[in-house]
């Protein structure tokens, strides 16, 4: 009989080791659960001038027709509409910039960098060209997959005066400065995610610049003033070509925004890339850690394997 019983216990084990290991070699496919709140990586680069926007920009044509591939809207997709953390800007002009534009007589900074990073056009992975033709469905563009998220916006203020310092006002107006400050010249407002709402659509971004025109703005950015740029019909918001696209909006519309936490973001295509994508970040450690556990369950199924064959020995089936 206890022969009978440690045949039982053998392909007991045996069956454990078998199926963990093909679960494992899937494990890959496994999807995340979803992204919570993460820490803000900040840039270190000195600040860059501000990007005017042009208003001889070609993105001023109306962009693709998209309502085919734009998915229904729910309410599900809104941000919060009555109290929250943080209010809407209302009847703001929205401008469109990308990430590699050329500078022109209107706008004498070129975009290959950023006021944050030195490197930006290469880190994001190319000429982020807005031609709504060159552009696929999934609102990249043709040619590469963006290393960064595509869905990016610029607003008026910027937190550092260089490497190695904040402007003054930066620890009162900022709401969550305090949260994310790791040292003096290490901007806190990269990476911060808005939503902005046009007619009945709401689109969600991270903040990867600073502009239209100027950036000192913090009355109008985190205050309740109107933005005090008069160029461009007084524009206080730079959208990508993605948050153009996906919206349905042309270069100075009229749209809302908010800033939301990473929590009110919603499942979208603004979850999907990018090495500054909270939600990407997070679902690459929740694949990893996945993988961990996998692992040291295989490694405890082999253990129990082979303290087996040490107890009853190699016989024991026969």
């Amino acid at each position: 009989m206890s022969v009978h019983r440690s045949i039982r216990s053998f392909v007991v084990v045996a069956s454990l080791v078998t199926s963990v290991s093909a679960f494992g070699q899937g494990a890959s496919s496994v999807s995340a659960t979803g992204a919570v709140a993460a820490l803000k990586k900040g840039a270190v680069a000195p600040p860059a001038q501000s990007k005017p926007a042009d208003a001889s920009r070609p993105q001023s044509s109306p962009p693709r027709s998209i309502s085919a591939a734009l998915p229904t809207f729910s309410s599900s997709s809104m941000p919060h509409l009555g109290y929250a953390r943080y209010p809407w800007k209302l009847d703001i002009v929205a401008t469109v910039f990308w990430v590699g534009e050329q500078p022109t007589e209107n706008n004498p900074t070129p975009n290959d960098k950023s006021s944050w990073d030195t490197q930006w056009m290469q880190n994001f992975g190319g000429y982020d060209d807005p031609d709504p033709n060159k552009r696929s469905d999934n609102y990249t563009p043709i040619g590469f997959t963006p290393k960064q998220n595509p869905f990016y916006v610029a607003l008026p203020y910027n937190d550092v005066i260089d490497f190695d310092s904040h402007k003054p006002e930066a620890s009162r107006v900022i709401p969550w400065f305090k949260q994310r400050f790791v040292r003096s010249g290490k901007t806190v407002l990269k990476g911060q995610w808005i939503a902005i709402r046009y007619g009945n659509r709401v689109c969600y971004a991270q903040w990867e610049d600073c502009g239209p025109f100027v950036t000192d703005d913090h009355e109008y950015v985190f205050g309740n003033a109107r933005p005090k740029n008069t160029s461009n019909r007084g524009a206080g918001l730079d959208i990508s070509p993605a948050v153009r696209d996906y919206l349905g909006i042309s270069s100075s519309g009229r749209c809302d925004w908010r800033f939301v936490d990473v929590s009110e973001v919603p499942a979208g295509p603004w979850r999907t890339l990018g090495s500054n994508n909270h939600f990407v970040t997070q679902q690459k450690a929740e694949k990893a850690r996945e993988q961990t556990e996998i692992s040291s369950r295989l490694e405890e199924l082999r253990r129990m394997r082979d303290a087996y064959f040490q107890q009853n020995g190699t016989g024991a089936l026969r």
